[in-house]
């Protein structure tokens, strides 16, 4: 008996400890929900001890139970999540009060499991704090990182990797998986971008930063109750973002430490980088070796910063084309107008569309924007964080709060838009709205301060791809499903991607303009001499030759 006493003894002392905490946690919580509930909050729907709202999300996607709930209570409505005091804001009206009225008051990010650890404490432009150190990394990223004129400079990068994908999507038998190509193809491009093309660990990079956005689209109980240490201590998605974050890290340690050798041997040969030929993180590198910015800016922030970019500029892109081809299929008449729009203005050319001529392709920006509209690529946008406490339309609003804006149910706002589940590009014909943050009704981006800063190029790696993939390809849905049985379905995830179109044919005829007659080709690469029979009708016999690079780059792999 004296022996089972002691072997029990342990599990006793810590089921008390454990109860002890939990009294003591529900009487601090129940003194905060005492001194909360004198204060003129929004409001929401009733809270349940220690949930809160949380059973109010469960079962369906967040930004749409946050819609259904709105309907009810409010376009600004004061939801209890754990611990985290939280306002969803669901109208342009509302939007205008938070992202420009009060935008100031809302410009921190909340600091969540995610960004401590894949943000690296927050030190990127997404997730850093409202502060000198975010407006010197905003002006980093927006003259320096992905200003309109270097967005321009990628653009051989980007024909290169479009028209791989071509290639790659002609050489593919039976149904084709866009949704794979695509993140392959905006992954590509970014890499390039980022680290030029000595990059060795490429592909353990971008499944590691897939694996991050899945990450940063879950929750973890640990975020909603932070003054926990239990929970803080035993969370499940720390170790996992621990780990993930070690790989990432070791990566990108040896990405720059090859950058700073390259400059060193550079520099050791007298040569200069000229703008054209550095890389993302050449220029970060430049700036912190020049001493040229007013913070403090480490390896780890650089690392931060690219990061950022990376995990922006792959998910959002490929997740507008993927939906914008979905929303397509679904929409047969869009389909057809957007197809020979694009065959109308490059009848004969047998080769790859060129950036420099997209902006003739009126009809398929008028199906970005729409499609943004029903789809922004993050539903919930990134949410804020209250840096002061202060009133919106006669509300009290806490310091901390966490400000959340449903973009998602604002582009589909009966009182803005008419017809506002339909597909229905033509709305945009003639419109002045924009999403560049200045037309509430509109901001799949954002608005305000932490509005993303990399529009100009998540667009371009949108408009270049559909571009091609419309008038290369007759699409065809598989095993002979209509339009009207598609189901578009949304998965949980940060982007909302997850349409279950997984697998989009091309049809057994492509467009006869890419059916011209086969040419044999002579490609003498290092003396060695490659006969090529099958692609070379999709070859451009003259221009700026990207096709024949982005098929030797193929052949040489």
């Amino acid at each position: 008996m004296e022996l089972q006493l002691q072997s029990y003894s342990l599990p006793l002392t810590t089921i008390f400890l454990i109860l002890f905490s939990l009294f003591c946690w529900l009487v601090k919580q129940s003194r905060s929900a005492k001194k909360t509930s004198h204060q003129n909050l929004p409001p929401g729907p009733c809270k349940l001890p220690i949930v809160g709202n949380l059973h109010n999300l469960v079962g369906s996607l967040p930004h749409h139970a946050l819609r259904k709930l709105s309907r009810k209570h409010g376009p600004l409505m004061h939801l209890q999540l754990g611990e985290v005091s939280a306002v969803i804001v669901s109208s342009p009206r509302k939007a205008r009060e938070i992202t420009k009225t009060h935008d100031l008051s809302f410009a921190h990010r909340p600091q969540i499991l995610v960004s401590e650890f894949l943000n690296y404490g927050g030190t990127g432009i997404a997730f850093s704090p409202y502060g000198e150190y975010w407006r010197q990394m905003r002006k980093v990223c927006t003259v320096e990182l992905l200003s309109t004129k270097r967005v321009r400079s990628f653009s051989s990068i980007r024909e290169e990797e479009v028209w791989k994908l071509v290639v790659s999507i002609l050489s593919s038998a039976g149904l084709i998986n866009l949704t794979e190509k695509v993140f392959s193809l905006t992954s590509s491009i970014t890499c390039r971008v980022a680290f030029a093309n000595k990059f060795r660990d490429r592909d353990a990079f971008v499944s590691l930063v897939e694996e991050a956005i899945s990450l940063a689209g879950g929750f973890d109980l640990a975020d909603l109750f932070p003054s926990n240490k239990f929970l803080q201590m035993t969370s499940r998605m720390r170790a996992t973002l621990e780990k993930t974050h070690r790989m990432i890290d070791g990566i990108l340690e040896n990405v720059i430490l090859e950058h700073k050798e390259d400059r060193i041997v550079a520099k050791d040969k007298d040569e200069n980088l000229e703008p054209r030929e550095e890389d993302l993180v050449d220029v970060l590198l430049r700036l912190q070796q020049s001493g040229s910015l007013d913070v403090s800016f480490t390896t780890d922030n650089l690392k931060a910063v690219i990061l950022d970019i990376f995990a922006g500029g792959t998910g959002t892109s490929s997740t507008i084309v993927e939906w914008a081809m979905a929303e397509m299929m679904k929409n047969p008449r869009v389909m057809k107008k957007a197809q020979s729009e694009v065959r109308k203005f490059y009848h004969g050319n047998k080769g790859l569309i060129h950036e420099s001529d997209i902006d003739k392709l009126r009809y398929l920006k008028l199906v970005i924007k729409e499609t943004m509209r029903l789809h922004p690529p993050l539903p919930l946008l990134v949410p804020r964080e209250c840096r002061e406490a202060c009133k919106v339309d006669g509300y009290e609003i806490p310091l901390k709060t966490k400000v959340i804006v449903n973009a998602w149910a604002i582009g589909r706002d009966p009182e803005y838009w008419d017809d506002a589940e339909s597909f229905v590009p033509e709305r945009f014909d003639g419109s002045s709205i924009e999403y560049k943050g200045t037309d509430f009704e509109y901001i799949p981006f954002g608005a305000g301060r932490r509005m993303c800063p990399g529009i100009a190029f998540g667009v371009a790696n949108v408009e270049l791809p559909l571009a091609n993939l419309l008038y290369h390809f007759n699409w065809e849905l598989p095993n002979g499903m209509k339009p009207e049985n598609m189901d578009m379905t949304e998965a949980f995830g940060a982007t909302a991607i997850g349409v279950q179109l997984v697998a989009l044919g091309p049809s057994s005829k492509l467009h006869r303009f890419a059916l011209d007659q086969v040419h044999v080709l002579e490609l003498h690469i290092n003396n060695l001499h490659l006969e090529v029979s099958t692609l070379l009708p999709f070859l451009p016999l003259s221009g700026k030759y990207t096709s024949i690079r982005a098929l030797i780059a193929l052949l040489l792999a």
